[in-house]
Formats: C-alpha cells, sequence, structure tokens
C-alpha cells in the first residue's frame, strides 16, 4: 500500500483526513515540522500533503515553506501538495513555483482531495519507472555493444551475435528500414577479433551503378577520364577488418559476380587493372528486401545469397518488440534532453499510449527522430502525442486513417481543448477550469480520462 504523508496540526483536520483516506493509502501523520521531517527522512513516502500554517508561526507560511524546501532538498522527486487557506491563493502559487506539486484550499474537500493525491502518485510510479528504465540502460543490463533491447526477440538477436562475432564467417542481418542493421554488423566487428582494425561500411543501393565499382574495389591510374592516379577501394581498406554491404539486394549482377570472386579466392582487382590483390576482410552485408523473392525474379545471384548468408540475423520490427518501446523511448529523451540541455519530466500517459500503439513503419529511427525533434521544439515539461507529431492521436490510434465516430470525435475535441487550455495557463488548473466552465474535480477526472498532466 502507498504511503502518504499528512503534515497538518489541526487535529480535527488530520482525522477528517485519516477517515477519508484511510482505507485507500497507509498513512503516516505529523502535527508539526520537525516530527514530519523526522516520518520523511524515515519513510521517504511518494506523496505529502503539507498544511503551509504550522507551529510556531499557525498563522504564517516559514513554516511549512521551510518544511516543503527540505523535504524537496532530500526527495526532490517526492510529489508535495500543499494545504492553504481559502484567502491564501499567492502563497499556493509560490510554493508550486518553488517545487510543490499542488496547490489544494481549505476547507477539504475529500472527493476532489482524493483525485488531486490520486494523479500525484500515478505520476510518481511513472517517474520512478522512467528512472529504472534509465538506470537499466547505464548499468547496460539490457543492451549489448550499444544495442539496447530486452524483449525475447532482442535477447535471440543478442546470443546470435555472441556466437558469430568470433568466427570468420559472413553474416546477412535481415530487417525493415530503421531498425537497426549497421549497428548489428558493428556489435559484430566490436566483438570480434578484428576490432582493433577497420569497420568499413558502404551502401550498395546509395550510390550509382557506375560509380560503384570503383568504390567497392578502387581503381587505377587511367582507368576512365578523370582517375588521374590510383585509388584504393572500400575492400582494401577493410583489410584485417570487417566489410559492412548494407543494402546488398541492390548490388548490380556484374557487381555480385565480382563480390562472389572476392568471397571465395579472397583476392579483387581494381577497375583498370590486372593485378590480383590479396584482401583479408570479413564481409557482413545487410539488407531490407526479401531475398528469395529476390533469387527468384532473378535480380540476386542465389550462389552469391549462399555465400554471404551463412549466418543470417533477423531484426525484428519495432512494433514486435514489446517494452523495448518504452524502454528506447525513455533513452532517447534523456539523450535528448542531455543533448539540448533540456529538463524534462517524461512522456505523458497519452503519449506512451500513442507511441505503444503507433505502427512505427521507420521503426528505431523514426522514434528517435520524433522524440528529438519534440525535446527541440516543445514548451511543456512533458511530452505529449502532439509534441510527438501525433496530431491525429485519439485512444486506439494506429497511425493509420480512418473514420471517426461521432463520441471519438467528441473527445478528440474535447482533449485538444483541455490540455490546450492547461497550457495555455502554464499547467493552473484552477484556472483552466474557470476558463472551461467545469468544476476542478470535473477537470481532474477529465485530464485522468485523457491522459492530460498539468506539469
Amino acid at each position: 500500500m502507498d504511503k502518504l504523508l499528512i503534515v497538518d496540526d489541526n487535529e480535527d483536520i488530520r482525522k477528517q483526513l485519516k477517515w477519508g483516506l484511510g482505507k485507500e493509502y497507509e498513512l503516516l501523520m505529523a502535527g508539526d515540522a520537525g516530527e514530519a521531517l523526522s516520518v520523511f527522512r524515515k519513510n521517504r513516502p511518494r506523496v505529502v500533503t503539507l498544511d503551509l500554517g504550522l507551529p510556531p508561526h499557525e498563522d504564517g507560511t516559514e513554516e511549512g515553506f521551510r518544511c516543503l524546501g527540505e523535504m524537496l532538498r532530500i526527495a526532490p522527486e517526492t510529489k508535495i501538495i500543499v494545504i492553504t487557506g481559502n484567502d491564501d491563493k499567492n502563497n499556493a502559487l509560490l510554493a508550486v513555483q518553488s517545487g510543490a506539486y499542488d496547490f489544494f484550499q481549505k476547507p477539504i474537500d475529500i472527493t476532489e482531495l482524493k483525485v488531486i493525491i490520486s494523479r500525484a502518485f500515478h505520476l510518481r510510479r511513472i517517474e520512478e519507472e522512467n528512472t529504472r528504465l534509465q538506470n537499466a540502460l547505464v548499468t547496460k543490463q539490457v543492451g549489448l555493444a550499444g544495442i539496447v533491447g530486452q524483449s525475447r526477440q532482442m535477447q535471440e538477436v543478442f546470443a546470435t551475435i555472441r556466437k558469430v562475432a568470433t568466427s570468420e564467417v559472413p553474416v546477412l542481418i535481415m530487417g525493415e528500414s530503421g531498425t537497426g542493421k549497421e549497428m548489428v554488423a558493428q556489435a559484430i566487428h566490436q566483438l570480434s577479433l578484428r576490432k582493433e582494425a577497420p569497420f568499413i561500411a558502404i551502401n550498395c543501393g546509395a550510390i550509382p551503378e557506375n560509380l560503384l565499382e570503383s568504390e567497392l574495389f578502387g581503381y587505377e591510374k587511367g582507368a576512365f577520364t578523370s582517375a588521374a592516379g590510383r585509388v584504393q577501394g572500400k575492400v582494401e581498406f577493410a583489410h584485417r577488418g570487417t566489410l559492412f554491404l548494407d543494402e546488398i539486394g541492390e548490388l548490380p549482377g556484374n557487381l555480385q559476380v565480382k563480390l562472389l570472386r572476392f568471397l571465395q579466392e579472397k583476392q579483387i582487382q581494381r577497375v583498370g587493372g590486372r593485378e590480383d590483390i590479396a584482401v583479408d576482410a570479413r564481409v557482413v552485408c545487410a539488407t531490407n528486401i526479401n531475398m528469395e523473392k529476390a533469387i527468384a525474379a532473378g535480380s540476386f545471384r542465389e550462389d552469391l545469397y549462399y555465400r554471404i548468408a551463412v549466418i543470417s540475423v533477423k531484426l525484428p520490427p519495432l512494433r514486435e518488440r514489446g517494452d523495448d518501446i518504452h524502454l528506447l523511448a525513455n533513452l532517447f529523451l534523456k539523450r535528448s534532453c542531455d543533448q539540448f540541455n533540456k529538463k524534462l519530466r517524461g512522456f505523458t500517459p497519452a503519449a506512451r499510449e500513442a507511441i505503444e500503439t503507433y505502427e512505427w513503419p521507420g521503426n528505431v529511427r523514426e522514434l528517435e527522430n520524433r522524440v528529438q525533434r519534440a525535446v527541440i521544439m516543445t514548451e511543456a515539461t512533458s511530452l505529449d502525442p502532439a509534441d510527438l507529431g501525433f496530431t491525429d492521436w485519439h485512444p486506439g490510434y494506429t497511425g493509420t486513417k480512418k473514420e471517426l465516430t461521432l463520441r471519438e470525435a467528441k473527445e478528440r475535441v474535447e482533449r485538444e481543448m483541455i490540455a490546450a487550455t492547461i497550457r495555455n495557463h502554464q499547467g493552473n488548473v484552477a484556472k483552466a477550469a474557470e476558463i472551461l466552465g467545469i468544476s476542478r474535480p470535473t477537470l481532474y477526472d477529465l485530464m485522468r480520462k485523457h491522459g492530460i498532466e498539468s506539469h
């Protein structure tokens, strides 16, 4: 059961809160700042309700603010809800600016206070999960050689990488665009006996066909009009190291023959040359096409396929990796915040749902790009679906267009209005409720329904 610390010098109020909240939380009680800080240090509750008017200055707020500051110094992640008099709103806002999670004005309405406390615990649990995931990344418990993943599929990929890394056999990495094929190739190189030698990568689909041969195998002086001197190709540069051929399925037929000869004989000839040059390089290839269909269509040589695919590694798309998506999202958020000197709490519940349900056709690369852009552009303290580019997001959104029901359309408008109003008033829920013409408890219920955070 969650621990909730209630700090109030009024015994009647403590009894009221104990009666109203005792069944849902493990309550800790304190009547002054000294007792509150002692209980706080010992129990570290996630959430605290703090009356600013504490003895010996019950009519002032000095002791309450001292207690608030000390608690936040000890555990800045604690959600502290300050309790103030009905005519003391300025101090309540000052407390929020000083780090309090929210405020509540007397007289106490248990129903309304329950909503605020419940949201505070919910947000704290989300932040704790984010911290756990980030710590797991730091201690490298969920990755291999820079690749992050804890799903069953990725653990199988890691196991294969470990097995093949120290061998010399060619490896074919298969997977959709953006799944991290080059990172797998680099991991194989880093864990191999060739790790001190070069890792040379070339994208076979990004270089024009008339230039690709000289890029791969180099050329001799006079081989063509602009060949003013001898130039080594990528294959030679990979001597004693690893040659990574990305998008191998795009390799033209005449170069497939030359690559096959190199794999068989470990020798090449530069363009315009006749000398056989011995090259000791391990070959790792990658493709996002169906190689069996390419072979059947005659666009890829079957004998070359069996040469490059002695071992095959199949990378799963991001949508099939389960909780890895949140692990990666938090990693990219932390990296981007560090890079751009931003301080963000994390993702709103709605953003987490959008991340989880979106199809991610661009896989890990798309996720990283969306998070990085969101961190750069947002003015909020937490990322919501709109920050991530999901402007049409709604519960059940997958990224595909569909006709909305009347209910879904109403919910979308409702959510957008609430989020915009809260954002326009810097997270002031009371002001937003006034603008929207609803009570604060009603607004809190709607915020919880739509996964909207006020901070």
